[in-house]
């Protein structure tokens, strides 16, 4: 039985459409909303490089996805959206147990939706990247 709530909508949503090597990463949603989506996912040896520093390409990801999932959580409608842009500044070295990513939407329009997101490690609670995003809405 799924999950009826809007976390449990996005995650369903994640589950059934995003690629397997995303889902690879454990994303769990755990809020979503019309303000916006947190979504969880462990480190894991897979995801980081040598010092056990979560890789650049694995955050963006998880940017990236958290950022679709606001974008759908705002508008409405789980559908598929497309990047057009994704910018993703790397503060500081990611370490630690996850990695929890706070997305909002800033503009949706009838063809593009803005967003940013946060990035933090915990158990430290320290902003370690953020990112900026635009999408393209299909009809």
């Amino acid at each position: 039985m799924s999950d009826p709530t809007p976390a449990g909508t996005a995650q369903s949503f994640l589950d059934e459409n995003f690629a397997d090597w995303v889902r690879a990463l454990a994303p769990r949603v755990t809020a979503a909303g019309p303000e916006g989506v947190t979504l969880d996912a462990p480190i894991t040896p897979a995801i980081a490089r040598v010092g056990g520093i979560v890789s650049g390409q694995a955050l963006a990801t998880l940017a990236d996805t958290t950022m679709v999932l606001a974008v759908c959580a705002a508008t409405g409608a789980f559908r598929p959206v497309a990047t057009v842009s994704l910018e993703t500044q790397f503060l500081r070295p990611a370490t630690g147990d996850r990695i929890t990513v706070t997305a909002t939407v800033t503009r949706a329009g009838r063809t593009l939706a803005f967003a940013r997101a946060t990035l933090v490690a915990q158990p430290s609670g320290k902003a370690v990247a953020t990112a900026s995003a635009t999408f393209a809405l299909p009809d």
